[in-house]
């Protein structure tokens, strides 16, 4: 390539999709994104208990888990086994805690690379998308992997989402990433329903001595200077993480408790959003020819 010559930010095919209009899925009324800009931030565990705090609220809820790379749900929800096939392409998501779940992790050896190219990540996701037979469903949550490639775009050509949550940690680095998880869905016309900070403190358990070990504040800041709805907090909890790997969300195990209380509040907030078309959306671009 001429060094002179100059490189979009945008790649041509990703302008075409933010006016095209995804067919949608057959008895899924809606369909959010919980995204990332990088990973290590908590947000397939803020999915999972998003989609308990949804089915809580007494929505019928699925969870997609769109990682290729590294599924999680299939751990968080403590399932085991492989979908029943119903028929020659159909699959019958697994359920568990009153959410169906699918999973690439319920087709693949646990320690298995998924050593793919994005042709081969695009057709998964699109598969478990399209033939699963999800059923009646108030709301399909979506858990994408962190940053801004193959298999974000591929949900915002294949689903007519709704909306989508940027979950981060309250750091600068996380927040950089952060950003431009934002502007990906931007510039493909998707509606931003809010940022969760998350791990936002650690309280002692034997002092309760708050200290905010990743700083305090960070995502909302920058919620709040981009005109973006702030959903609130999540603390780094031990009983978070430990219902986590047991496979037994909190959400689901202590459906009374303070932190269940914040997933389900945010859930609430989410779909108030989501009905009554408040989410934010980017202004329109002026393309002048």
């Amino acid at each position: 390539m001429d060094r002179k010559q100059s490189v979009s930010a945008t790649p041509p095919d990703l302008k075409a999709h933010a006016t095209s209009k995804a067919a949608g899925i057959p008895g899924v009324k809606h369909i959010i994104a919980v995204a990332s800009g990088k990973g290590g931030v908590g947000k397939s565990t803020t999915s999972c208990n998003l989609a308990l705090g949804f089915a809580a609220l007494g929505l019928k809820t699925g969870i997609l888990d769109a990682d290729i790379y590294g599924p999680s749900q299939q751990k968080l929800f403590g399932l085991r086994g492989k979908p029943r096939q119903l028929g020659p392409r159909m699959l019958e998501p697994m359920e568990r805690f009153g959410v169906k779940v699918m999973s690439i992790g319920f087709l693949v050896e646990e320690d298995n690379a998924m050593i793919w190219r994005g042709p081969m990540v695009i057709s998964a996701i699109t598969q478990m998308l399209r033939e699963v037979a999800w059923g009646d469903l108030d709301i399909l949550v979506v858990d994408l992997p962190p940053g801004t490639g193959d298999a974000q775009l591929t949900m915002a050509q294949q689903a007519p989402l709704a909306g989508a949550i940027i979950v981060s940690t309250p750091q600068d680095l996380a927040l950089i990433d952060a950003r431009r998880g934002i502007a990906m869905f931007q510039k493909v016309s998707i509606p931003i329903l809010g940022v969760i900070e998350n791990m936002s403190s650690f309280c002692c358990p034997t002092c309760n001595h708050v200290t905010p070990i990743f700083g305090h504040g960070g995502a909302r800041t920058e919620a709040e200077g981009r005109s973006i709805p702030y959903l609130g907090e999540i603390p780094l909890d031990m009983r978070i993480r430990q219902t986590s790997d047991d496979g037994r969300p909190i959400v689901a195990v202590e459906p009374d408790g303070v932190h269940a209380r914040h997933y389900i509040g945010i859930a609430r907030e989410i779909w108030t959003s989501i009905v009554t078309g408040a989410a934010h959306r980017p202004p329109p671009r002026i393309v002048i020819e």
